[in-house]
């Protein structure tokens, strides 16, 4: 089974002042993280803005990061849509890419059943034999969730190989922990509870701060791992000010701000999203300059 470790950054996909893909921005984005020490990248996820992207700007994404990559860290790309055949599509365009990792949520608004996303994951998983799905249980977003009877059926398919755990739920982060351990890796997207999860047996972390936290990350990761859990719970504390700040809403934009704060010119996230007020952006800047000394 291919193993999900350290720290994966949910790319952001920075846009120029025209509102075009940057994509020098993001080869700078790619090498300062790896500098840092992440383990991987999850490009064209809910922080790529992958819904407000067309398909040739999602293929140059997709290229564009495993051009830069190469082999130096994992790859997985999100691949998602409002129905099975769609998302078939995008997973048979990231395979073609290079992809062999693919992170799918379930289908947005059409609202399926416990039993009709089984049939959707099953359906997926036969249409392309040769990738590994990572499930992505964000119910906040897509109103559906992952559920035990999903992870059921699913636990002895050799093909899917973890969860992003983002329903913002420890109890379920324990469960899926402790009841899938050697069937289904799970992977933390819950920002805020990153500790408790790698405490209940998550191995990863799919984590859109990253990209301008990427420093404090990696050394929670890098204590945690080398078991200085006293070290880990600092970083972990002294980061609750500003990730209360990120999930009180704008998560997307709040990243892009970190990501400009950082000094990288990602420019606005687009329509429907509205960029922050000036009040929103000194209250967040004042959360991140207190991780800067």
């Amino acid at each position: 089974m291919q193993q999900l470790k350290g720290i994966l950054p949910a790319l952001v996909t920075p846009f120029d002042q025209s509102g075009a893909i940057d994509y020098d921005v993001l080869a700078s984005i790619i090498e300062y993280q790896l500098k840092q020490g992440v383990s991987g990248f999850v490009p064209l996820g809910s922080t790529g803005e992958y819904y407000a992207l067309t398909n040739d700007e999602r293929r140059r994404v997709m290229a564009t990061v495993r051009e830069v990559v190469g082999d130096r860290g994992m790859l997985i790309a999100g691949a998602n849509g409002s129905c099975t055949r769609e998302v078939i599509e995008q997973v048979k365009q990231a395979r073609d890419i290079g992809y062999s990792n693919l992170l799918i949520a379930p289908p947005y608004y059409a609202i399926p059943t416990q039993e009709e996303l089984i049939g959707h994951y099953e359906a997926i998983l036969d249409a392309v034999p040769d990738v590994n799905v990572v499930l992505y249980n964000y119910p906040i977003r897509t109103n559906v969730e992952v559920g035990y009877s999903v992870l059921d059926a699913l636990k002895d398919h050799e093909r899917v190989i973890g969860i992003k755990e983002s329903a913002g739920s420890l109890l379920r982060a324990i469960e899926i922990g402790e009841n899938y351990k050697g069937k289904i890796q799970l992977s933390c997207g819950s920002d805020d509870q990153a500790l408790d999860f790698f405490l209940w047996g998550a191995t990863s972390w799919i984590c859109a701060p990253a990209n301008f936290l990427s420093p404090q990350i990696v050394s929670f990761y890098n204590k945690y791992t080398s078991g200085d859990l006293a070290g880990a719970q600092q970083i972990v504390r002294s980061l609750f000010p500003l990730m209360a700040n990120l999930e009180s809403g704008k998560f997307i934009q709040k990243v892009k701000y970190g990501c400009e704060l950082a000094g990288f010119e990602v420019g606005v996230a687009r329509m429907p999203l509205l960029p922050l007020t000036p009040e929103e952006k000194t209250e967040f800047r004042k959360e991140f300059e207190k991780l800067q000394g």
